[in-house]
């Protein structure tokens, strides 16, 4: 009997379970999503006309190494932040983190907008960091374990596209706004205004979604451990141990903790510290070939950069269930080391870069970053899962935000980028390797 309710199962479409309130569960997190991706590309898109706005003229001579510092004290408040509020989210909840993280995030990136001098700037990105790194975290793992098995990569793979989605936002605003130029020079300063109108949507999120049962039931029922294989082992202590400790006390935790973070210190420093070069590298080339609005070329491969990465986020969640998770990763860092050197020393025309860029959007950003929605939390039990999905996400920009420092050093020294991302590139190599070491977890029923 169950062999045949098994065959019909499997027969029907992937979102034939799905009720209402899932979907609600998927609009909020996709939405909170699409807002940190549109607050992490409007930073890379305005700042360099932040620099101007804020640097004097002897500092804008380092400018790639100013660069490379806003956007390494964000990410090493994102990864704090996401840390504090990844642990937080096991403690309070996923919902009550989730409103606050978008409501200050939103908050800071406003008052951004306002910045006066450069250290003003970044000590407002570091703030805005904080907030916005446990956006993701709770976001993912509320779906995880509210959605059904069968569709669960699916949605989380949808739900990942949302930073595409925002990535992709933002390069369309500024698009429209570079064109319109309303505040001349100052004009950088609308796409943090446009940042702050995420903290409406924390209204939506009270209403619209309740909090999860797994997680309420696993602390209604003090089941501490960290993996399912130590579930019968652990004591049901009405003394909580502390949840990042939990995941690295268990053996077995520990190993899958420390894997998957080598894999997302991959992704994160690949794409921080090489395709956020992408549009000013094109720009460059542009003005090799004696365009005049060479800026117009970044903003296009900026575009299709982030279009090739929703493509990937689309289709993430199918792909990882038919191949299953090792091959997945194997073939998404494959992709991601070898279009480093087509990106950055094979192609040498902005015709060709706009269909490079899209393919190195689907691998580097896309494929890259969309394993960690749905890989992660299959790992772990619910009394942990926030804790450990976030050090897995977050916990790599406290060690990552110093790579775009070193990018931008070493654009510097080299006079452009093809050297310096030839040669942080090789970081995808451990993609390659690591895959064969964790745990297979396709077909597989999310751990309680």
């Amino acid at each position: 009997m169950n062999s045949v309710v098994s065959v019909r199962s499997a027969s029907q479409p992937w979102y034939t379970d799905l009720t209402a309130t899932h979907w609600r569960i998927l609009a909020a997190s996709f939405l909170g999503w699409i807002f940190d991706g549109y607050e992490t590309y409007a930073l890379v898109v305005a700042l360099p006309f932040a620099l101007r706005a804020l640097l004097p003229p002897e500092q804008l001579k380092s400018a790639p190494i100013w660069a490379g510092t806003a956007i390494g004290v964000t990410l090493l408040g994102w990864g704090t932040g996401g840390l504090i509020g990844g642990i937080l989210a096991d403690y309070v909840g996923r919902k009550r983190m989730m409103i606050w993280s978008v409501f200050f995030y939103a908050l800071f990136t406003g008052i951004t907008a306002l910045s006066q001098t450069f250290f003003m700037f970044a000590a407002l990105r570091f703030i805005t960091g904080l907030a916005m790194g446990s956006e993701w975290s709770t976001g993912v793992t509320l779906l995880a374990e509210t959605w059904p098995d069968r569709a669960r990569p699916k949605g989380a793979g949808l739900l990942q596209s949302g930073f595409g989605w925002g990535t992709l936002l933002a390069a369309l605003v500024w698009w429209a706004i570079s064109r319109i130029n309303p505040l001349g020079p100052q004009s950088w300063r609308l796409m943090f205004v446009v940042g702050a109108i995420p903290a409406i949507f924390t209204l939506y999120i009270r209403r619209a979604i309740n909090e999860s049962e797994r997680w309420l039931k696993a602390i209604r029922e003090r089941r501490w451990a960290a993996t399912e294989e130590n579930q019968g082992a652990i004591g049901k202590t009405a003394r909580r141990p502390l949840t990042l400790a939990e995941i690295f006390r268990e053996r077995e935790s520990r190993r899958r903790v420390l894997l998957m973070f080598i894999m997302s210190l991959a992704s994160i420093v690949g794409w921080w510290a090489i395709s956020t070069f992408l549009p000013s590298y094109t720009e460059q080339i542009a003005k090799a070939q004696g365009y005049a609005n060479f800026a117009e070329w970044g903003n296009r491969a900026a575009i299709l950069y982030t279009i090739g990465a929703v493509s990937a986020y689309l289709v993430s969640g199918f792909l990882i269930d038919a191949v299953g998770r090792r091959s997945f990763l194997f073939l998404t860092y494959a992709g991601a080391l070898l279009m480093t050197p087509v990106t950055y020393l094979w192609t040498h025309s902005v015709e060709s870069m706009m269909f490079v860029a899209y393919i190195n959007g689907f691998f580097t950003l896309g494929l890259a970053y969309s394993w960690m929605a749905i890989y992660p939390v299959e790992l772990f039990t619910s009394s942990v899962r926030s804790t450990a999905a976030s050090f897995v996400f977050n916990g790599t920009r406290v060690i990552a935000w110093f790579f775009p420092i070193l990018a931008g050093t070493m654009i510097q020294k080299f006079g452009g980028a093809s050297r310096g991302a030839m040669t942080l590139g090789l970081i995808y190599v451990l993609g390659l390797i690591v895959p064969w070491f964790v745990p297979e977890t396709k077909g597989r029923p999310l751990p309680e």
